[in-house]
């Protein structure tokens, strides 16, 4: 199983596979309500009765979230592989992941407090960074691989990685750390760090020193405490942002996650 940088995401299935579909300009509203696509109840449905139609749904309605699930989360082939869906209905016949898939359904039968977070979530963050546009959320079903995948204006909710720190499969594949990092209430940060991290990713203009990579992460997670209105991220990298912060009073947070003199975080 590959790990993440900083491990910083059925009564239903009787409903119509239509009834399931959101439009991706449904997901958000004018005045930042999220609210999120249910794509991993889609896939459930193909991945543990071999439903065509869910199939076909999840081929023309969901082309994007299909191709980076199966190419890029998944890795098992190109989505144009003749041979891809019988590989993609067989790599979750292992019993460990059929488990998983029922207890995803089970865990997350109503995401609507993650709909409400995220949206307080974001509208602060455009009180803060105007610029910087809702993504498109959805959740989906992994194979306890990728939290948060970030494509063009899109997060992708990883479910199964985060089934709660003593969910059985964690408990033989993950630090005691890394668990706590697993659970519901880490969805919301989470996707709200690799989405920035995405908008203001690390320098590669040079080589970093540890310790600038740890501040650059520090600023993310810093970011992410403002608008969560929470301290979920404490730590050294963190409170030398904090400082910094609060030497450096109404700068704007663009300019503070774009600074790459990371001296100047240090030397507060």
């Amino acid at each position: 199983m590959r790990k993440t940088y900083y491990i910083l995401f059925a009564l239903m299935l009787l409903c119509v596979a239509c009834e399931w579909r959101l439009k991706p300009n449904d997901a958000t509203s004018d005045d930042g309500q999220v609210s999120i696509e249910r794509y991993d109840r889609v896939e459930h449905l193909y991945l543990s009765t071999g439903d065509r139609a869910a199939l076909q749904q999840m081929n023309t309605s969901y082309p994007m979230q299909t191709r980076m699930l199966i190419e890029d989360v998944l890795c098992i082939g190109k989505v144009n592989d003749p041979e891809i869906n019988r590989k993609f209905l067989y790599f979750f016949q292992d019993s460990t992941l059929q488990v998983m898939l029922s207890d995803v359904q089970r865990q997350y039968e109503d995401i609507s407090d993650l709909d409400m977070q995220l949206s307080d979530a974001f509208r602060r963050l455009r009180k803060e960074l105007p610029n910087v546009d809702i993504p498109l959320i959805y959740t989906q079903i992994g194979s306890f691989d990728q939290s948060i995948v970030v494509g063009h204006k899109t997060l992708g909710i990883s479910l199964d990685k985060y089934l709660g720190a003593d969910y059985p499969f964690y408990q033989d594949h993950y630090t005691e750390r890394q668990r706590r990092m697993m659970s519901r209430a880490m969805i919301v940060p989470d996707c709200l760090g690799f989405y920035l991290l995405s908008l203001f990713p690390m320098p590669d203009d040079r080589e970093l020193q540890q310790q600038e990579r740890d501040i650059h992460m520090g600023k993310i997670q810093w970011v992410v405490n403002l608008v969560t209105d929470t301290l979920v991220f404490d730590n050294d990298h963190v409170a030398a942002v904090e400082r910094y912060m609060k030497h450096h009073k109404g700068q704007p947070l663009e300019h503070m996650l774009g600074n790459t003199n990371f001296a100047e975080f240090r030397e507060l």
